[in-house]
This record gives structure tokens, C-alpha cells and sequence, in this order.
């Protein structure tokens, strides 16, 4: 954990992948390769790493939430909201299964409904500051395209040849999942 604090992706990398090895059967290690990976910019691997852990703990929230996302910035919507089905079923008092109506609703472009369920969720989660903080991303992209009213086929360009929502497009350069 202290090589990922100060940053050092490789020396992280090589640590969790121990712990992982020590304990194959433990989702955490899994998870925090997961970040490092996508930290790096690696999302194959991260991918990779957060599909193990969610494998190994299906009622690991955050690993499920990661792996979601990182599968609908990158232009799989359809597979990152299976991936999201089972977070559906926390409780209202839980913010994920907000964000993630929120995402569901982003991807038909049903931003007013996006909007409503993000905010439901930021005023839920009061544990993780680096989620909301993300949330607060998606949100200001929200908002700076409804300011633009940007016409349909600058909207279509600014989405980019991979399929990735364009509020979405920077997700692999944000760093580390929260």
C-alpha cells in the first residue's frame, strides 16, 4: 500500500501481485492491481484484474462499480451495465445503484434523469470523496453540453471513432479508480 501512495505503479504492482499469489483466493489484492493498472493507463490489464476480483467476490461492490465503469468508458455500454445488474439490488441508502441508473440513463442520452440520480447518489455517499469526485466530473460534462447545445453531428465527432461516450472519453486518463 505504500508504494501505491507514493505512486510507484511498478513496485505496487509487484507487491499486490504477491499478496495475490499468496492468497489466490482474495479479491482485494485483485482489486488493487485493478487501480494500478488503470492508473497506468494499463486497461487490458486492468480489466483483466478487476474481473478476477469481482469474480472471487461477487459482493465486492466497488470492484463490480470498477470494473462497470471502466468497461462503459470504453465504449461497451451494454457489458458495463450487466456487469452493474447486481449493484441494482443495494439498498436506496447505498449511492452506487444511483450512479449507476445514472449511467444507464447517460447511455440513452436521457441527461435530466442522469443528472437526478448522480446528485441522489453524491448526497449518499458521504465515505468515498474521490468517487464523488469522478461523479462531479461526469456531471460537469453533463452541464457543458447541455450549455453548448452542440449540434448533433459535432456531438457525434466529439464521441471519437472508438464509441466512448464523449463525457466519458477521459476515464483512462483520470488515474487510479476510486
Amino acid at each position: 500500500m505504500s508504494a501505491s501512495q507514493a505512486n510507484d505503479g511498478a513496485q505496487a504492482i509487484e507487491w499486490f501481485q504477491k499478496a495475490s499469489a499468496a492468497d489466490p483466493g482474495a479479491a482485494l489484492p485483485q482489486f488493487l492491481l485493478g487501480a494500478e493498472f488503470a492508473a497506468l493507463g494499463d486497461m487490458g490489464q486492468a480489466e483483466t484484474a478487476f474481473a478476477n476480483a469481482t469474480l472471487l467476490a461477487p459482493g465486492f461492490p466497488m470492484a463490480r462499480y470498477q470494473l462497470g465503469l471502466l468497461q462503459f468508458s470504453s465504449g461497451r455500454a451494454g457489458v458495463g451495465l450487466l456487469t452493474w445488474q447486481p449493484l441494482l439490488e443495494l439498498p436506496d441508502t447505498d449511492p452506487l445503484p444511483h450512479f449507476v441508473r445514472g449511467f444507464a440513463a447517460l447511455a440513452q442520452d436521457r441527461f435530466e434523469e442522469a443528472l437526478e440520480h448522480y446528485r441522489r447518489g453524491l448526497e449518499l455517499n458521504t465515505t468515498n470523496s474521490a468517487l464523488s469526485g469522478d461523479i462531479e466530473k461526469v456531471i460537469a460534462g453533463i452541464n457543458a453540453l447541455a450549455s453548448k447545445a452542440v449540434p448533433e453531428e459535432e456531438s457525434t465527432e466529439a464521441e471519437g471513432d472508438s464509441g466512448n461516450h464523449v463525457l466519458l472519453a477521459n476515464y483512462q486518463q483520470q488515474g487510479r479508480p476510486h
